[in-house]
């Protein structure tokens, strides 16, 4: 059995991470920590697990070595430790956005500060294995993914990587669990309930991995987004206007989605004709790590409507590390992600 930690395990991410590698076939969580509540047990912040485990949280100076480390750590707060997770396990999956991104000039535009350790970067392989897949199986350290950037790269990688997109303008509605566990103002409820509240109309460090991921022979892909929160927790559903620079039918678009996807045990094309589930949404997908796309052809234009949806928790986050995790460490991909998600919920 692999032994694996989670640094950092308080949080709506950490809480996730445990409760996937709980029914894990092939690993033993060994230990999960957390500064502020050392000593108490994991059901105490994540009352879900209560009698799934008897772990107890501890702090990050009693972490033992083990073979996997989850680190899901604030941003900003991983880097500058590398070096001692780095002495506790082999395996690294960071999802923080401390190894997010390849070109350290990147961290002072997006995340406002110099990064403590760009040695590092070379060594950690963007953690969405679609994307990756060759490079995780022979990697070490996994760097985590943002889930903004996810449901948006997952959805237009086909298209840029074909080159048949120009100018892509992305709103991303995202559910209240996306700012994290630490309560602030915006989070009150009385605040937060019933909102659609544009919160990042332009400028969102997320840009930076979709900026990243979905550039192709050169091309910086010509990508713009903006982010709202809507009366959700869990869930991010992501609608792109794409202008093709081709004249492309639907079905050459279906076949772009295939030849990427096809096999993909987590990518979904979902685009039917009749029905109450044409297009994807985030609220069946809660629990699970799937990916669904859909996408429509508007007539008489240039424009392709492609739609998008994750649980920002899971495919947006905990779901893809394990996922990751899987890949580096040779075992079937979906192994301790099958659930397939509630309905209805």
């Amino acid at each position: 059995m692999l032994k694996v930690s989670i640094a950092g395990a308080s949080g709506y991410v950490g809480g996730e991470l445990l409760r996937l590698l709980l029914g894990h076939p092939e690993v033993e969580v060994k230990q999960v920590t957390s500064e502020r509540y050392a000593g108490q047990p994991v059901h105490f912040l994540h009352p879900n697990l209560r009698g799934r485990t008897a772990l107890r949280l501890v702090s990050l100076q009693d972490l033992e070595p083990c073979d996997v480390v989850f680190v899901a750590f604030p941003h900003g707060q991983v880097a500058p430790r590398i070096e001692e997770f780095a002495a506790v396990a082999g395996r690294i999956v960071d999802l923080s956005a401390d190894f997010r991104l390849h070109d350290p000039a990147d961290y002072p535009r997006w995340y406002g500060w110099e990064h403590p350790a760009p040695q590092w970067l070379p060594r950690f392989v963007y953690g969405l294995p679609e994307l990756h897949r060759e490079a995780l199986r022979e990697a070490r350290y996994a760097s985590g993914v943002g889930c903004n950037a996810t449901v948006i790269n997952l959805a237009l990688w086909p298209l840029y990587r074909a080159g048949v997109i120009g100018k892509t303008v992305v709103e991303v509605k995202v559910g209240s669990s996306e700012g994290g566990a630490a309560p602030t103002r915006a989070s009150h409820h009385p605040e937060r309930s019933h909102v659609v509240r544009s919160y990042a109309p332009t400028g969102h460090r997320h840009l930076a991995e979709m900026l990243q991921e979905l550039a192709f022979d050169g091309r910086r892909p010509d990508i713009h987004m903006s982010v709202t929160s809507v009366e959700l927790v869990r869930g991010a559903l992501a609608t792109a206007h794409c202008f093709l620079t081709e004249d492309l039918g639907e079905k050459d678009i279906w076949r772009l989605y295939r030849q990427a996807y096809n096999g993909e045990p987590f990518i979904r094309i979902v685009k039917f004709r009749r029905g109450f589930y044409r297009y994807p949404e985030p609220k069946i997908l809660a629990g699970s790590n799937y990916c669904d796309i859909g996408f429509a052809r508007e007539e008489g234009s240039d424009r392709l409507v492609v739609i998008a949806a994750i649980d920002n928790l899971m495919k947006g986050a905990a779901g893809t590390a394990v996922q990751a995790m899987n890949v580096m460490c040779g075992f079937a991909e979906p192994t301790g992600l099958e659930f397939p998600g509630l309905h209805p919920i």
